[in-house]
């Protein structure tokens, strides 16, 4: 795949969005993984592709006030304007980079 095992360099980034920016790109590198090589194929209308919903809910030991629940998920047609970086091939691979990956996706989903 090619990827450096350097991470890149975001301290020229605003504050409030480094973490986010480094969560993001830790992200794109794990859901590739969790799909093993899967990439979805906008032209089938019948291939599933789904995406992480998470629920926001009130958590108190984080600094937003918030945190992410994994209640639902989400299969979308292919005419979704959901963007394909971080769409599964399950349920289950969706469910899994939630559950093994839940500070990421709050670092990257929540402002604070």
């Amino acid at each position: 795949m090619g990827y450096s095992s350097e991470i890149p360099d975001f301290s020229n980034a605003p504050e409030k969005h480094k973490n986010a920016l480094l969560a993001h790109y830790k992200l794109v590198i794990i859901v590739e993984a969790i799909n093993n090589g899967w990439k979805p194929n906008w032209s089938d209308h019948n291939e599933i592709k789904y995406e992480l919903w998470p629920d926001i809910v009130k958590d108190g030991t984080r600094t937003s006030g918030f945190g992410l629940s994994f209640n639902v998920y989400a299969n979308w047609p292919t005419s979704t304007a959901v963007g394909s970086r971080f769409c599964f091939y399950s349920r289950e691979a969706a469910r899994y980079c939630f559950d093994s990956f839940k500070t990421l996706w709050e670092d990257y989903l929540l402002i604070g």
